[in-house]
């Protein structure tokens, strides 16, 4: 069988590495630091930043997007991605070019908002929601709170024409909220949402997920909600919201592949690019285990289509049996492979396997209805996925 290369379309860089200057309750990235000892601070230098820009546009297709995160990348500082915009322009010979930014907003000002305005970033703004639940586990390292601050932040960003996506946490105490945290970013302004469950392992109990994760039924019940939310925002047709899940499941009932990993059969579509140069295989991954390599030795497209980036990618089509046996499997496909793995108490199931069956079973008429219309409309033929 013929194996098909993947190509390099997108790359998520760290360039602060796990260093943030907050100290988020339920963060998984800041214990990362241990695995890049030798210095507390952890950035990026030039010269790495320069061969990662050069290797994704040399190496990429047509349409390439660098997504910048964290730790807290805005901690590189504004001219260390002044710098990247000007290798992108040197190494670009005409290519689309995209950039992400995802940032809990603390350090920017004027000059980042103009800047991030005129190179037409993308930023994804860390907010959980009004102050009572973004303050429930998002604060400074000194114990202060940080809604305030992040709100104005988003009000600089939507008032200097910034492209901004609401990033909410859900956990043990945001999914009570649904209402509250939609009708928020509404009102804020913010109408481009991600919502992503949490789940992590408890570090003083290995056996068990970690208590801020939020349980499988009280996830199902907070989709249901949003979903019906969305809905009734609808102008006729036309969502006036939009939310990345849902907009990726939509994807896959017209038969097209969806932009979210998740809903895809297999995963390793993309590298992660450590400030050293380090190569892994998943945001969620940057471990020992699924080190790919460093840029500085090798190539990036080489090492997504390594054999350990294939296992990695393999590895989320490896479900279990109640899986391959469901009915909901097509427009699902499992799930995240970390949902799998944080709570040992599963067994391989993914931790949001009821969430999800609850979702389903409420959507799906609609989701069918909005995909035969849409296809009735679309000039091009799709099938199933």
């Amino acid at each position: 069988m013929q194996i098909t290369r993947k190509t390099l379309d997108s790359v998520l860089i760290k360039p602060a590495g796990p260093d943030c200057n907050l100290d988020c309750t339920y963060c998984f990235y800041l214990d990362r630091a241990s695995q890049f000892p030798g210095s507390k601070i952890h950035r990026m230098s030039e010269e790495i930043l320069e061969e990662t820009v050069r290797q994704v546009l040399q190496q990429g297709g047509r349409h390439v997007s660098f997504g910048w995160q964290g730790g807290e990348p805005t901690l590189a500082g504004l001219p260390f991605f002044e710098k990247a915009v000007e290798f992108q322009i040197k190494y670009g010979d005409g290519k689309s070019v995209g950039n992400g930014l995802q940032t809990n907003g603390i350090l920017l000002d004027k000059d980042w908002a103009n800047f991030l305005k005129r190179y037409s970033f993308l930023v994804g703004l860390s907010l959980d929601g009004p102050e009572h639940v973004h303050d429930h586990y998002r604060y400074f390292k000194g114990g202060q709170t940080s809604w305030k601050e992040v709100v104005d932040r988003a009000k600089l960003l939507l008032d200097a024409g910034v492209e901004v996506n609401a990033l909410t946490v859900v956990n043990d105490y945001s999914v009570q909220f649904p209402d509250e945290i939609y009708n928020f970013h509404k009102e804020l302004g913010l109408n481009y949402m991600q919502f992503i469950p949490c789940v992590e392992t408890d570090l003083s109990d290995p056996s068990k997920a970690a208590p801020f994760s939020v349980s499988a039924e009280a996830y199902g019940k907070f989709l249901v909600r949003l979903f019906d939310l969305w809905q009734a925002d609808f102008d006729g047709p036309v969502a006036t919201t939009s939310i990345r899940s849902f907009d990726s499941i939509m994807h896959k009932y017209v038969g097209l592949n969806a932009p979210d990993c998740t809903l895809l059969k297999t995963c390793g579509v993309y590298v992660v690019v450590e400030h050293n140069g380090d190569v892994y295989s998943c945001d969620f991954f940057v471990e020992p285990e699924w080190k790919l390599g460093n840029l500085m030795q090798g190539s990036l497209i080489e090492m997504l289509n390594s054999p350990l980036q294939t296992k990695f990618g393999e590895w989320k089509a490896d479900l279990p049996e109640k899986c391959l046996q469901c009915q909901w499997l097509r427009p699902c496909r499992g799930g995240c492979t970390k949902d799998r793995v944080r709570d040992p108490r599963d067994n391989n199931l993914n931790h949001f396997c009821q969430s999800y069956i609850m979702f389903f079973e409420h959507a799906d008429g609609r989701f069918t209805d909005m995909a035969r219309e849409w296809i009735r409309k679309s000039a091009t033929p799709v099938m199933p996925t």
